[in-house]
């Protein structure tokens, strides 16, 4: 099993950034995929939760109205938009397959002007 964030970077707040997860080894259709994040000195949180269909989507409070979790399993990939950032979205954002221990090595997300 390998999951592979890319898409993080340098932003300034009101930024925005897309978030790729890119999956194998295993039957990615059929498994519901989140978004983590964690900041220094902070617990991991969760952020955004797809279904497998991807037809119901879930979010942390923190992230509704900005943040949109998309996955196209034809590829293998999920994805999560992060709109109008925060200096407080600053993390290390992480995918996993839900109620798996199988996770990313994370992408660095930094919100500053």
């Amino acid at each position: 099993v390998q999951l592979v964030e890319s898409g993080g970077g340098l932003v300034q707040p009101g930024g925005s950034l897309r978030l790729s997860c890119a999956a194998s080894g295993f039957t990615f259709s059929t498994y519901a995929m989140t978004w983590y994040r964690q900041a220094p000195g902070k617990e991991r949180e969760l952020v955004a939760t797809i279904t497998s269909s991807g037809g119901s989507t879930n979010y942390a409070d923190s992230a509704k109205g900005r943040f949109t979790i998309s996955r196209d399993n034809a590829k293998n990939t999920v994805y999560l938009q992060m709109n109008s950032l925060k200096p407080e979205d600053t993390a290390v954002y992480y995918c996993n397959a839900r109620l798996t221990g199988w996770w990313g090595q994370g992408t660095q997300v930094t919100v500053s002007s």
